[in-house]
């Protein structure tokens, strides 16, 4: 009899872990990952105390002290203890907001881009089955991904604060525009911008700590010049005033006095003082400005402006990354 061995072969157990660049990603920078997952979760945490047991303390304060809802009141913009917790939790989630553009153009110049580049892990990528161009995209499309939902959530529970405490609007000493960035969709527009920016200098450098200060010097720069450019995204509205400067409630572009003759100058630094306004034929006020209801046209203008340039820079990206590496997919 002849023996017949039957050999069976064992098939390894498939792996049911993620695979693929957004795993790569996630698992190389979980740090960051982690870092931004943290920092979500204690603003919106601090808001949502501020929502809650936050304003509820400072109303009662307020009432305690005499006050009422109504018209702004000179003799109720003393505040206590239980209001300044609740307006720094408050001024420290729009600070936040605003600090996450430049954090992120940092993280993504020095760690995300320029770190690969300098060690040479991006370069054993593109001889793996990954293209240079698929590289890149993964690497901006899961950062955009995670940093637009953290912003939105945090954008949306900032405007449910502020809607819903109208503590500082009866108090009548804050205005919309001293929270434009955290109340609408600039502030992730902007953090897009830091993300586009800092992947093209780490690309333009690529060594970590230089593109990181080149990557937030950037940021700032173009930040404040767009800061700049903002009270002349939209036209302005026209208030006057004769007897003092005119009253108004919004962002200021432009103010000062008028002539007989309808021209605008400067308001004198002699006022209050006698024959002050007639000698210079000074017969009234005015200012230009940006009231509550320019809010959203502002913030629609800038946030499609801010999306524009990040547009760019991302297209300057993939041209950069083609132009080294000759990679067409």
């Amino acid at each position: 009899m002849t023996a017949v061995t039957v050999r069976t072969t064992a098939t390894a157990p498939r792996s049911r872990r993620p695979r693929g660049l957004v795993w790569v990603m996630l698992r190389v920078h979980r740090s960051a990952l982690l870092f931004w997952l943290m920092l979500v979760a204690v603003a919106a945490g601090a808001l949502l105390w501020a929502y809650g047991p936050g304003i509820d303390a400072a109303w009662a304060e307020y009432r305690d002290a005499g006050c009422g809802p109504g018209e702004p009141s000179l003799g109720c913009d003393l505040t206590g203890p239980a209001f300044a917790r609740y307006d720094d939790i408050l001024a420290a989630g729009g600070s936040l907001l605003g600090l996450v553009p430049l954090l992120t153009a940092a993280w993504a110049g020095g760690a995300l881009i320029g770190r690969d580049l300098e060690n040479g892990t991006a370069q054993w990528a593109w001889v793996q089955s990954v293209s240079p161009a698929r590289w890149l995209a993964a690497k901006l499309a899961v950062p955009a991904a995670l940093l637009t939902t953290g912003m939105l959530t945090l954008t949306l529970l900032h405007r449910l604060v502020w809607s819903s405490g109208s503590l500082h609007r009866v108090m009548g000493w804050r205005s919309w525009d001293g929270v434009y960035l955290a109340n609408g969709t600039t502030a992730t527009a902007y953090a897009l911008l830091g993300l586009a920016v800092g992947a093209l200098v780490g690309l333009l450098l690529p060594r970590a700590l230089p593109a990181l200060a080149v990557a937030t010097l950037a940021v700032l720069a173009l930040s404040d010049r767009l800061d700049a450019l903002r009270p002349h995204l939209w036209p302005t509205d026209l208030v006057t005033a004769t007897d003092d400067y005119p009253e108004h409630v919004g962002l200021i572009v432009e103010g000062g006095a008028l002539t007989s003759d309808g021209a605008h100058v400067p308001i004198p630094d002699c006022m209050g003082m006698p024959g002050c306004l007639s000698e210079r034929d000074i017969t009234g006020f005015y200012a230009y400005y940006h009231p509550a209801d320019h809010f959203w046209p502002l913030q629609l203008v800038e946030t499609a402006l801010v999306l524009a340039i990040t547009a760019a820079a991302v297209w300057a990206c993939f041209a950069l990354l083609k132009r080294r590496t000759g990679a067409t997919t």
